[in-house]
């Protein structure tokens, strides 16, 4: 099994969506020891995002000087993630959806004719054969039902994007309400270890 491994969070060492993402990895290699792991750390390394320079970038098929340098890290990212059967994304919430680090990430694999396609019937994703599973971390309470439930643009926005592309298999380990009170949190970090520790293989 190849495994990417995505981390978007800009809170380091503290990171719970790192820490839980990095429980995800060892799980799936411990239940399959041959599995190699790519590592992309978004917030180090981030991707260039959306801008007249990407565009002209993708439109310059010749590829010369800077949009060179700007097409070969998109390429890398998308070559990164066709490789890959199974993606683990770290992705916290922030202002009630994704880090802007991951959306360039997505932003650079929403690629026509690579991972999706358009036709006579409409749009058809070419990542069926992928499995996703997400590291969420969220301050807040934002389950369906509970009051903030109108304002999360997180995983639910992560599920769509990556059904759009066609991905069926689709997990969430996540820890919520992690800025409402320590007890709370060390008990959200300790359940979302625990799904961590108990996933299958693929």
């Amino acid at each position: 099994m190849k495994i990417l491994h995505i981390d978007s969070s800009i809170q380091g060492d503290s990171s719970i969506s790192r820490r839980l993402s990095a429980a995800i990895v060892s799980r799936l290699l411990a239940v399959a020891p041959d599995s190699r792991v790519t590592y992309r750390d978004l917030a180090m390394e981030p991707l260039p995002q959306f801008s007249p320079e990407v565009v002209a970038a993708m439109q310059d098929n010749d590829g010369h000087g800077k949009s060179a340098e700007v097409m070969a890290r998109l390429r890398e990212a998308l070559d990164e993630l066709l490789a890959a059967d199974t993606i683990v994304v770290g992705a916290p919430m922030y202002n009630f959806s994704i880090p802007t680090q991951l959306k360039s990430w997505l932003d650079a694999i929403a690629v026509p004719g690579k991972t999706f396609s358009y036709g006579a019937e409409g749009v058809t994703g070419l990542l069926g054969d992928k499995r996703v599973i997400v590291a969420s971390a969220r301050g807040g309470l934002y389950e369906q039902g509970s009051p903030a439930a109108a304002a999360e643009h997180h995983e639910t926005y992560l599920r769509a994007f990556f059904g759009f592309l066609g991905v069926t298999r689709f997990e969430v380990v996540r820890a919520e309400g992690v800025r409402l009170d320590p007890q709370i949190a060390a008990q959200a970090v300790s359940d979302a270890l625990a799904q961590a520790s108990q996933l299958l293989p693929a």
